[in-house]
């Protein structure tokens, strides 16, 4: 089974910056589309980011202009640059790797 870890997650103020890291087991890392999905306080999961294999990447509405998914192959790892934080981004954010997730980190955005 591929293992995937995030860690980056904490308190933030409104307006702040985040980075998220995603650490991949997966042998051929390299061929799978990544995406980051979250779950925020009394909602649904939803998407927020992805990466194919091939570098082009796709977002959310809610968080365009604001991330930035990124990948380091060598590193079998993906990152979410998040920026401009703002309260409603407040979730728990997974990562994914075809179809296996990660555990979760929490982000939590608040004055």
């Amino acid at each position: 089974q591929v293992q995937l870890v995030e860690s980056g997650g904490g308190l933030v103020q409104p307006g702040g910056s985040l980075r998220l890291s995603c650490a991949s087991s997966a042998t051929f890392f390299s061929l799978y589309n990544m995406a980051w999905h979250r779950q925020a306080p009394g909602k649904q999961r939803e998407f927020v980011a992805r990466i194919r294999s091939g570098g082009n990447t796709t977002y959310a509405d809610s968080v365009k202009g604001r991330f930035t998914i990124s990948r380091d192959n060598a590193k079998r790892t993906v990152y979410l640059q998040m920026n401009n934080l703002k309260p409603e981004d407040t979730a728990v954010y997974y990562c994914v790797a075809g179809e296996y997730w990660g555990q979760g980190t929490q982000v939590t955005v608040s004055s």
